[in-house]
């Protein structure tokens, strides 16, 4: 038997295969990583050697207000190892800047107090002036112009009382962003319901070029960009994580140069050659992505990209969070198959995209393949079920659901993080 750690929540879940059924193992490379720093060494060196930019605290220097946008309660950004160090540089030529840390929730609900503390440490929170941005409120938006697609640019308030924009998040294979960090900090992170709804339509998803790894083309790519520009996002700190979370590598400097640098080496780590099988099994990297259902759609694409029509994906994640969204839950309640679901979404026009729609559709799509067991026993079953899956509390029981579908002699291939990787031929 092969025996595979699968991340869930906080821990690891064995998976046991035999051997003659195991088609491959799908991982980030691991060649190249060295781990002869430290977390904070790498943050500092990046921070040292800024792409295509002035050193930030040179480019801070004569600022007044700096606004730092940072990534909420669902993305595992350390920012208790970034903040301080990045906070440091700021403040360094320049000790009585005022600043503000802005909280990206996109679309999420907002971050909770404890959240932030067991994100960013209590001391941090204590000394520092940490708002969590609200999309839904309007009162504390501001309207920034067009988008390429057409969609109106609404940002954050704070954009306004800032000289100065800076950002820092996370690199990693997204599914429909073609990877997260860089100027998605602004758009989805800061923008307006209204923005996030028009850059999530239904023709964007639907795009062959918005797709896991891929930026060229990319018309969600393309106004996320552009929102960057026209708010001054002026430098950026990202970081890239292994299985663990820690970092491995991070990039600093201009908000494009230095993100696309590091979403080639994320890209060059991640791509994994695509393998068939009946039965996929995959995890969306464990917590904080696996706190809900929506989140672990994400993990999903990488396992649809495996598994054949007709086949079984088995999706480990603890998703003690429940749907993630109530919107979201209710397009597959209240409908009869994932097709329908489909239908439905493509006929809505970009002005009038609906909240979590774009998780739907992607979800159906996946549903419209095969047959999709979420491993879980923090989520209720009636809500995963009710969302036109299987449950199942173990991974063993979840194997003999999926067999009874696919046969006993099924070809397993396991991704053991799903969001991880980028599925190629």
């Amino acid at each position: 038997m092969a025996i595979i750690e699968i991340p869930y929540g906080r821990e690891h879940l064995k998976l046991s295969v035999k051997k003659e059924q195991l088609k491959a193992v799908l991982e980030p490379g691991k060649q190249s990583i060295k781990h002869v720093e430290s977390e904070q060494e790498i943050v500092r060196r990046a921070l040292a050697v800024p792409i295509e930019s002035k050193p930030l605290a040179e480019l801070a220097a004569k600022a007044k207000n700096v606004l730092l946008i940072t990534s909420d309660h669902t993305r595992p950004l350390p920012s208790a190892i970034t903040l301080p160090i990045y906070l440091e540089e700021i403040r360094r030529n320049n000790p009585d800047v005022k600043i503000k840390i802005l909280v990206a929730t996109g679309f999420h609900r907002l971050t909770r107090p404890e959240e932030l503390i067991s994100k960013f440490g209590a001391e941090l929170c204590r000394k520092e002036n940490i708002i969590v941005h609200d999309s839904r409120d309007k009162k504390h938006l501001v309207f920034k112009g067009k988008l390429p697609s057409g969609g109106e640019l609404w940002v954050n308030d704070l954009v306004d009382w800032a000289d100065m924009i800076v950002s820092e998040g996370f690199i990693e294979p997204h599914f429909f962003a073609g990877f997260s960090g860089g100027r998605k900090s602004v758009l989805p992170g800061i923008a307006g319901t209204e923005t996030v709804l028009a850059n999530h339509c239904a023709r964007f998803i639907a795009d062959e070029h918005a797709r896991t790894g891929n930026l060229e083309h990319n018309p969600l790519h393309k106004d996320m960009l552009f929102a960057a520009e026209k708010v001054g996002l002026a430098f950026i700190l990202n970081v890239a994580l292994d299985a663990d979370k820690k970092i491995i590598n991070a990039f600093s400097g201009h908000p494009d140069a230095a993100h696309r640098q590091g979403c080639a080496w994320v890209k060059n780590r991640g791509v994994v050659k695509r393998q068939i099988g009946d039965i996929v099994i995959t995890s969306n990297g464990g917590y904080p992505l696996d706190q809900n259902i929506y989140q672990s759609v994400k993990g999903m694409t990488s396992a649809e990209a495996c598994v054949r029509e007709g086949g079984v994906i088995i999706m480990v994640a603890a998703c003690e969070d429940g749907h993630g969204g109530e919107a979201f839950y209710r397009w597959f309640t209240e409908a009869k198959t994932p097709q329908e679901v489909t239908a439905r979404i493509a006929k809505i026009a970009q002005k009038d995209t609906l909240p979590d729609q774009w998780e739907a559709q992607i979800l159906a799509r996946v549903l419209t393949k095969c047959t999709v067991i979420m491993v879980t026993n923090r989520c209720d079953p009636d809500i995963v079920c009710g969302m036109q899956m299987l449950q199942a509390p173990d991974i063993e029981t979840a194997l003999k659901m999926a067999k009874t579908r696919v046969g006993d002699k099924a070809e397993i291939v396991v991704i053991p993080d799903g969001v991880s990787v980028i599925v190629t031929d």
